[in-house]
């Protein structure tokens, strides 16, 4: 059975940093892995995927602050956020994708940018 399970939320300044870690267990066989945010009466949208191969997409919004990067051996997926803004507050979710085809979310973490 895999668990992904996030950490690294908070509550931060504007311009602040903070450092989100996503950790699968149950040794997966993953495809991708990615980051998604839910802010309060909007969808869910995604800020950043990387594969196994090491392809990476950001959406526009967090380009040049936000950068994912993953650690195969751990099975574990960061997402470095620096400069971040009132408008990145929401609660955060990894992704997990596998094979066979599966996606796992996690239980979501809460990141609150003041201003």
């Amino acid at each position: 059975q895999v668990q992904v399970v996030e950490s690294g939320g908070g509550l931060v300044q504007a311009g602040g940093s903070l450092r989100l870690s996503c950790a699968a267990s149950g040794s997966p066989i993953i495809t991708k892995s990615g980051w998604y945010r839910q802010a309060p009466g909007k969808q869910r949208e995604l800020v950043a995927t990387i594969t196994t191969a090491g392809t990476i997409v950001y959406s526009e919004s967090v380009k040049s602050r936000f950068t994912i990067s993953r650690d195969n051996a751990k099975n574990t997926v960061y997402l470095q956020m620096n400069s971040l803004k009132p408008e990145d507050t929401a609660v955060y979710y990894c992704n997990i994708r596998t094979i066979p085809f599966r996606d796992y979310w996690g239980q979501g973490t809460q990141v609150t940018v003041s201003s």
